[in-house]
């Protein structure tokens, strides 16, 4: 079995602390001992990982065949050989949507939640990413998900960057947050949509002709849809939102990135239910 290699100071923290999750034999090689690197040495040591100091031309080898942002490896890389799968959070949304509790308060509001009420799943944020096909801005998006405590991402399976297990882009980008963020893949977004409705959950498509972010009231259990940049949500998609809502600017071009607006938007969702 291939040897994997891991690049990027946040990726190979997070492979390191998720260790438990996954199956392989890990291992170590630097070459410049600078903060960032020795941070990852002593953390590695801790776990009983060997750490090597090698040249720049052997680490260059190594990571000769990522792509090219992660062929940047700063002078530190992580070998993991004898893993079986890569490490993600993978899982069946048929069962996440099961696991609901059935007692709640589905009403938009802006009160207070609790730390009981995120892990019971009665506060939930849901991400949907529709034909969002750079896995640089999924990897991106799914780091602020871990950051503003959303519940699931959602991707379908055509016309989306959605090979979370093994596209390193992913998780270079995601700072490693893709070891942990819930993330399904489904054959059409459309019906999941529709079926977390059914559960409960009111749908806020991101629009720039919605209502301003700051007049949205959301709801306890809400469900966020991002469409790519040049083309928005499907029109399908769209007829299924509950509301539409758009992040007032003031510049000169066009739109914002969408792995920056779906850090605004998961920010603002956040901070009403937590201040």
């Amino acid at each position: 079995m291939a040897e994997r290699i891991v690049t990027g100071f946040h990726a190979i923290e997070e492979r390191i602390r998720s260790d438990s999750r996954g199956s392989g034999r890990m291992r170590i090689l630097w070459s410049k001992a600078g903060p960032r690197a020795k941070k990852i040495i002593a953390l590695a040591k801790q776990e009983g990982i060997p750490c090597e100091q090698a040249d720049d031309a052997v680490l260059d080898s190594l990571a000769a065949r990522l792509s090219e942002t992660a062929r940047d490896h700063r002078g530190i890389v992580l070998c993991i050989s004898g893993e079986s799968e890569d490490v993600h959070n993978i899982v069946d949304f048929d069962e996440w949507l099961a696991s609901l509790p059935s007692d709640y308060d589905a009403s938009p509001d802006q009160s207070g939640v609790l730390q009981d009420d995120v892990r019971q799943n009665t506060y939930s944020t849901v991400l949907i990413l529709d034909s969002v096909t750079d896995p640089h801005n999924v990897g991106a998006i799914i780091r602020s998900c871990d950051q503003f405590g959303t519940s699931l991402v959602i991707l379908p399976q055509a016309r989306s960057a959605n090979d979370i297990a093994h596209n390193e882009v992913i998780a270079r980008s995601s700072a490693g947050a893709a070891a942990w963020v819930p993330v399904s893949v489904v054959p059409n977004a459309v019906r999941a949509v529709q079926r977390l409705k059914e559960a409960g959950f009111w749908v806020y498509g991101a629009d720039a002709g919605g209502e301003a972010l700051g007049s949205v009231d959301f709801a306890r259990r809400t469900v966020i849809v991002m469409g790519s940049e040049g083309k928005g949500i499907s029109p399908l998609l769209a007829k299924n939102c509950d509301a539409v809502v758009s992040i007032p600017t003031c510049g000169k071009i066009d739109s914002l990135n969408v792995s920056v607006a779906a850090g605004i938007l998961l920010y603002e969702r956040y901070r009403r239910f937590t201040r």
